[in-house]
């Protein structure tokens, strides 16, 4: 059984589950990881969503907000044993509902060129590549999207 909960940076799940993101990130960041990471701190989130499976925590993504209109999507990740069953997607749509009814009405995100799956990801979901935002402008090892909702 799947279900879907919304929830905020304090549960204990979401920062479990951002445990395992963080480890997967420092080993295809490499060097950049440490760059990366200042501006993937929790205590700003106030939006996550959580996927589980037979109760089980497998996937989880949030929003934040960047400014009037605009939502960023943020530590997005699977379980390795779950990749593959479009739960990131389930994810990817529930925020994007949620950030509608919090009257935002676009989406942004920054991933890395390295995370191939995640750029698919995006892709797949309609977001479009955009020039890059915020601190990772001109950063060659980023890609950024948008989607508007």
């Amino acid at each position: 059984m799947i279900s879907l909960v919304r929830t905020d940076s304090e549960n204990k799940d979401f920062r479990a589950l951002v445990k395992q993101l963080d480890a997967f990130l420092a080993v295809t960041d490499g060097d950049d990881h440490d760059f990366y990471n200042q501006y993937n701190k929790l205590d700003l989130i106030k939006h996550v969503v959580l996927i589980y499976v037979d109760n089980e925590p497998l996937a989880c993504g949030a929003i934040k907000q960047y400014d009037t209109t605009t939502m960023e999507i943020k530590r997005m990740f699977t379980s390795e044993k779950a990749r593959g069953k479009g739960l990131a997607s389930q994810i990817l749509k529930a925020l994007e509902i949620w950030a509608k009814e919090l009257s935002f009405n676009r989406c942004i995100l920054e991933t890395g060129i390295r995370q191939v799956e995640a750029v698919h990801l995006y892709k797949k979901n309609n977001y479009k590549i955009i020039e890059n935002y915020g601190q990772y402008s001109g950063l060659e090892e980023s890609i950024c999207f948008e989607k508007r909702i």
